[in-house]
């Protein structure tokens, strides 16, 4: 069965297999259309919530048992699990996605392959977040500025993640930027910090990955 089309600007969350803590059930809002990648269903039950829909080659995990929809994948294709989550979303029209279970965990390069779909997500114009117990990561658009709430974190660090970021402008932090370019071989961007209530950030052509990271202790 085809879940009915939401409208623009509905949010989803993808739940991915990195264990999470109850407290990330603080993402998630009522209406919320939930879909847990393979052995991302047990991050779904952690927090209370059922999935609208369940997709994977279960290669983590068995395939649950469930009266809501499943699709199961072949073991052998070019997608990941959660790659393929963000296209179905992305067909259904969702605006506003947040993957929880997708960062950390036993497999660096799950984290990277996590990274990479929600850079194909921001492409498509969809507002993409990911978050664990002590961080939160975003995507920096070219032309579309990013403005950040102080809150509790420690750290806002920003890096290219594809190609070279050009006209790079931070203020509100400790230390702003101006015209700047920041490219994958130098982090200029690591471990700024917040010097007002809010921080923004701009770019005029790259794609960056902005990360705020609370302290230690």
């Amino acid at each position: 069965m085809t879940p009915p089309k939401p409208q623009p600007l509905s949010r989803a969350v993808i739940f991915s297999a990195v264990p999470v803590t109850p407290a990330m059930a603080a993402y998630l809002h009522p209406g919320d259309y939930l879909v847990a990648c393979d052995a991302g269903y047990r991050n779904a039950a952690l927090l209370g919530v059922t999935p609208d829909l369940i997709v994977g080659d279960f290669d983590s995990a068995p395939q649950p048992q469930t009266s809501g929809r499943t699709i199961v994948l072949p073991h052998v294709k070019d997608d990941t699990d959660t790659h393929y989550a963000a296209r179905v979303l992305l067909e259904q029209g969702f605006r506003s996605v947040t993957l929880l279970g997708a960062l950390g965990g036993a497999r660096l390069e799950h984290t990277l392959a996590n990274l990479h779909t929600a850079l194909f997500l921001a492409k498509q114009g969809v507002e993409v977040l990911l978050a664990d117990e002590r961080s939160e990561v975003r995507i920096l658009c070219p032309g579309r500025p990013l403005t950040l709430d102080r809150r509790d974190w420690a750290y806002l660090s920003l890096f290219p993640l594809e190609g070279n970021l050009t006209g790079v402008e931070e203020s509100g932090t400790f230390y702003p930027l101006k015209d700047a370019t920041l490219t994958p071989d130098y982090p200029l961007g690591v471990s700024n910090e917040f010097a007002a209530p809010q921080a923004t950030l701009r770019c005029k052509t790259g794609w960056g990955v902005v990360i705020l990271t609370r302290a230690d202790g």
